[in-house]
């Protein structure tokens, strides 16, 4: 049966629908006062069964795995099934965010430079590549410019954040 075919029924839909109403109530809370009140615990819940029903669903929509990418989709459930903790910890815990937007923008210029010539040419280099990209990017998000930044330490007197 492929569950993509007009007039079937979709569980990625449906968990996906799931997780963009958690996001909607996780930041409702983050906007007001932190927390979630007793109905929109009920509503989070609520989309928590929602979303472990589905992939219950597409688990075993899939599990004839009829080709390459129904393995795949049943790969999918399967991973979302066993670490849901871990895909819904943005529900739990605040300083976890929704996405890893963040995470792959700052990876990107180091991918970028592989791409382009192959490879870091030697350990060293890598590690110093990693280490002015972590200070200029920790720089911005402090609102230090990157040109300042760099000033700054090429002068001797580099920019350290603000203990918090």
């Amino acid at each position: 049966m492929d569950a993509s075919a007009p007039g079937q029924w979709c569980w990625a839909g449906q968990a996906t629908a799931a997780l963009r109403q958690m996001k909607r109530l996780t930041d409702a809370a983050l906007a007001g006062e932190g927390t979630l009140d007793s109905a929109g615990q009920g509503k989070l819940a609520a989309a928590r069964h929602q979303f472990r029903s589905a992939v219950l669903i597409g688990q075993k929509q899939t599990a004839a795995r009829a080709g390459p990418l129904m393995a795949k989709h049943h790969a999918l459930a399967r991973r979302l099934r066993q670490r849901e903790d871990d895909y819904l910890r943005f529900t739990t815990d605040a300083q976890v965010p929704f996405d890893n937007n963040g995470s792959e923008r700052e990876i990107r210029m180091g991918k970028l430079r592989i791409k382009v010539s192959g490879c870091m040419r030697s350990i060293a280099g890598a590690q110093n590549f990693c280490a002015i990209r972590t200070y200029l990017a920790t720089a911005a998000k402090h609102g230090t410019g990157m040109l300042d930044a760099l000033t700054q330490a090429a002068t001797g007197t580099p920019w350290i954040p603000a203990a918090a």
